[in-house]
């Protein structure tokens, strides 16, 4: 998950703070090619045995046979070969300094629908920033993106505020080279500060019905209608 930035996959450093895992973490700011990525490994499995590889979505491995939403925007997991599909193929075709062969596992779905795997910190921001934006939608109208803004504090703090959707649209925020190690397969102990607080402290708390968790059910209630019915043009 994460489309192209780094973040994410970045994270994956937060389960292994000691760095004692044979851990290689790969991300599209770092650069690299599939033959480098393919020797990264090989050197890692020679060196430890092993490999335990993070590979972000929208690393240049090639053409995956890209699908694009209405705005042409890449829709990752969506083509026929998945990244991470061709980066195990390439692997075993090239062969492996150790016995056995590379495998891969996709969480994307997971993380989506697994709330016990959710952040407590997030569903508390969320929350909040949900009656932020209610809040701007009654006192400003529309055009506005509600936002979550990080204070530099020695305690993690966020407030919350608003920017046009002028300023939003099609920007995104790349993961700062700063924090990548000089091998580019790692992440500074930095990044690790800025991340731990956003992952929380404990499971976050998840009601059952029958054994099962609760799902939402929402009645049915419509709006009337005030516009024009909607034609796409694409």
């Amino acid at each position: 998950m994460g489309r192209k930035i780094g973040f994410i996959p970045a994270a994956a450093r937060l389960g292994d703070p000691e760095r004692e895992m044979p851990l290689l973490i790969f991300m599209a700011e770092a650069g690299f090619s599939l033959d480098e990525i393919t020797d990264r490994i090989n050197n890692c499995v020679r060196a430890r045995g092993r490999a335990l590889v993070v590979a972000g979505e929208g690393l240049d491995l090639g053409s995956l046979g890209d699908a694009r939403d209405g705005f042409g925007h890449l829709v990752y997991s969506a083509t026929q070969t998945s990244a991470a599909q061709l980066l195990v193929n390439h692997l075993n075709q090239k062969g492996l300094p150790a016995r056995g062969v590379a495998r891969y596992n996709i969480p994307g779905t997971g993380q989506r629908n697994q709330a016990i795997m959710a952040s407590t910190v997030d569903i508390n921001e969320a929350y909040q920033l949900g009656q932020h934006a209610v809040q701007i939608a009654l006192k400003s109208g529309g055009g506005f993106m509600a936002t979550l803004v990080r204070q530099p504090d020695e305690h993690y703090r966020v407030t919350y505020g608003r920017v046009a959707l002028e300023q939003m649209a099609n920007s995104e925020r790349s993961f700062p080279s700063k924090w990548l190690t000089d091998s580019r397969t790692d992440v500074t102990d930095e990044f690790i500060q800025y991340a731990k607080p956003l992952i929380g402290a404990d499971y976050p708390s998840v009601s059952l019905v029958a054994g099962l968790p609760r799902f939402a059910c929402l009645d049915t209630i419509y709006a009337e209608q005030k516009l024009e019915p909607y034609i796409p043009t694409n």
